[in-house]
């Protein structure tokens, strides 16, 4: 296995050797040439968000700036929504599903290093994939640590640190995040804590 094939299997690699560097510099580029499109440029903007990740469903808009390690180990599907200041390191797979929405200052975090000194500064590290599921919101300032999955329905509270899985139709809140309560029926009616909707269309 040459550390390409290390990295994408989730075993110790190296990132500077066998053309991880210049992958990652190729993508540098893209990021550079996307995050500074003129904001009404609105057809090059998805053109070069395609370009970058691997990827893409319907309906997909992500804010300038946007940061990212290769960009093609990045999924997500239809109608996905990432506010300013997203950032992914996607040394390990990143898989979102539909209707997924980040606040501002997102980060997804796949890459790590070891904990002991000595073998950490060996020089090798590791990525362990995300998986975030349908439907979910993901509040500002929230990070995602590597090998963490998401499920669908699930909200996280805004400055959250997810180091481990939450489960489906829940709210998540806290460093580190946890459960605090189930998503209900009851909880369709509301827009924010105790303000009920005042129209139909909901």
């Amino acid at each position: 296995m040459n550390q390409k094939e290390r990295m994408l299997a989730g075993l110790p690699y190296k990132a500077w050797m066998d053309g991880l560097a210049e992958e990652q510099l190729e993508n540098k580029k893209r990021i550079y040439q996307y995050n500074l499109c003129p904001p009404d440029e609105t057809e090059k903007i998805e053109q070069y968000i395609r370009n970058i990740l691997g990827k893409a469903g319907k309906n997909v808009l992500i804010l300038a700036p946007f940061h990212c390690d290769y960009g093609k180990h990045i999924e997500v599907g239809d109608n996905f929504m990432a506010n300013y200041n997203c950032i992914i390191l996607d040394v390990g797979k990143v898989r979102i599903g539909d209707n997924v929405m980040f606040g501002p200052n997102v980060s997804l975090f796949t890459a790590g290093h070891p904990i002991h000194p000595d073998s950490r500064n060996s020089g090798y590290e590791y990525g362990i994939g995300i998986t975030i599921g349908n439907n979910v919101w993901i509040g500002g300032n929230t990070v995602v640590n590597p090998g963490v999955n998401i499920g669908d329905n699930a909200v996280i509270g805004a400055g959250s640190v997810v180091t481990r899985d939450i489960p489906a139709n829940v709210v998540a809140v806290g460093n580190p995040c946890r459960v605090v309560r189930p998503i209900g029926e009851e909880d369709k009616h509301f827009y924010y804590k105790d303000r009920k909707f005042d129209v139909q269309d909901y």
